[in-house]
């Protein structure tokens, strides 16, 4: 069974292009919200952010994201800090899930791929680009938040020019349409 990642800046449309994978019978693992699972579920993890951050990291037993957000935002090393925590178990969790999963592949959906340096864990790369002005919108849509702090994360990530030489599939998720139909050629090569 190949592993495909699934990866994209914000706004890029991984969510919508993973459901269209999803449509067609493919197991999808998001890795973003399984790590948020994991962070209020696991009692190892909780210690170690609260450790890392304070008592202020959960409230009412829940993680306290936007106080989280906030302490690592402009830290790139409490970032990675907490990555160091999160990320080996969201792998082990992966693993498991993955030994119930039948078919020719898999999609582990992940934003940062290339920017934690973890294209050798799968078979092949698929990225999910947009308009950079499209991407903003959408995420001005879907979130509280401003044009600059979008622009902010953009710029914290690396180029679509970047992820492109280094995907074995890109997708342009500007129009649905168009987007379902690359969807498709790229599910036909895959379970060849």
């Amino acid at each position: 069974m190949k592993i495909v990642g699934l990866t994209g800046g914000i706004g890029s449309g991984k969510t919508t292009v993973a459901k269209l994978f999803s449509e067609l019978g493919v197991s999808i693992y998001i890795a973003d919200v399984e790590a948020k699972k994991l962070m209020n579920r696991s009692k190892v993890i909780r210690r170690k952010l609260i450790a890392l951050f304070g008592e202020k990291a959960y409230t009412n037993e829940a993680l306290n994201r936007p106080y989280i957000a906030s302490k690592i935002f402009n830290n790139k090393e409490l970032l990675e800090q907490m990555n160091a925590i999160v990320h080996p178990k969201v792998g082990a969790h992966f693993k498991r899930w993955l030994k119930k999963q039948n078919g020719a592949y898999v999609i582990k959906e992940a934003a940062i791929i290339f920017e934690e340096g973890m294209q050798s864990q799968y078979d092949c790369i698929v990225l999910v680009t947009a308009d950079l002005e499209e991407r903003i919108n959408r995420v001005l849509q879907r979130d509280n938040t401003s044009r600059e702090k979008v622009l902010a994360i953009v710029n914290n990530q690396l180029s679509d020019e970047e992820k492109i030489k280094k995907s074995d599939f890109v997708i342009v998720n500007n129009s649905i349409k168009d987007t379902k139909a690359q969807v498709l050629k790229i599910h036909k090569s895959l379970i060849k």
